[in-house]
């Protein structure tokens, strides 16, 4: 019986190991497409953009410490964006 639940805890640790795994953000700014019109215009980001933004949050420091995307993320226009999606723009 002891046994078994060993096993049992050991598969349910397994599983929650592989389910954060899952859940891990693949870093492409490619996926932030979808807002280049609301930051560089005064439009309003689309659901997408804000899905996207939400989605890559995590990515976002990584991307203002590139040179090529800082100029384009680190502008008025994208924290608008980011603070009308409801996600905090980073302070990295």
């Amino acid at each position: 019986m002891k046994a078994s639940y060993i096993a049992l805890c050991a598969l349910l640790v397994l599983l929650l190991a592989e389910a954060q795994v899952s859940m891990a953000v693949t870093c492409s700014p490619t996926q932030m497409s979808s807002c280049v019109s609301a930051i560089t215009s005064s439009s309003p980001p689309s659901q997408l953009c804000c899905s996207k933004i939400k989605e890559q949050k995590p990515c976002l420091c990584q991307y203002l410490r590139n040179p090529t995307l800082k100029k384009f993320i680190n502008t008025r226009n994208a924290r608008k964006v980011a603070t009308t999606c409801g996600t905090p723009f980073p302070k990295c």
